[in-house]
């Protein structure tokens, strides 16, 4: 893809949000169904079903996916596919690349060893290791767009608020 196609495939999307901005607002979901013996839960993708469950450093076997790990996956997923987006509306022959994420989480939070030891990530970090002929005004501008326009990156940079609600059943 090319920057006039990707160009003539979002126009009509962005005057339709801009004409009506009620319709830009989606609803994303996912849901999950609680392993019956094991202590995981089965996540519907859209794509696949992927199981996931503790990590080894908790208790977990390793054979479940770690919902940490799908975190930083979700992070460069979004990162990549952004960064490819700019890239690409700047005209910039971006040849490939990878993209990484890599954090530390210190399990004695979610253990609850450690009371004063935050639960989840205590730092988060984002590589970009690209195959590019850019400028490095061109590069700069490159990742300032992909920062500002990645979705999971802006969440977890400022975080939404988030409810909690339940049901219960049984007797």
């Amino acid at each position: 893809m090319n920057a006039d196609q990707l160009r003539s495939l979002q126009a009509p999307l962005k005057a339709r949000y801009a004409e009506t901005p009620q319709r830009a607002v989606i609803t994303l979901s996912a849901k999950g169904k609680l392993g019956d013996e094991s202590v995981t839960c089965k996540i519907e993708t859209g794509k696949a079903l992927v199981e996931a469950g503790l990590h080894p450093a908790t208790g977990g076997d390793g054979i479940a996916a770690c919902s940490g790990d799908m975190l930083l996956e979700a992070l460069v997923a979004c990162a990549g596919v952004t960064l490819k987006a700019v890239a690409t509306a700047l005209g910039l022959p971006l040849r490939g690349g990878t993209v990484s994420a890599e954090g530390e989480i210190d399990v004695r939070g979610t253990l609850g060893v450690a009371k004063d030891v935050p639960v989840g990530f205590q730092d988060i970090r984002l590589r970009f290791d690209l195959d590019i002929d850019a400028t490095p005004e061109q590069l700069a501008t490159l990742l300032k767009l992909t920062e500002r326009y990645c979705v999971i990156y802006q969440t977890l940079r400022r975080p939404p608020s988030i409810s909690i609600s339940h049901a219960a059943g049984g007797g």
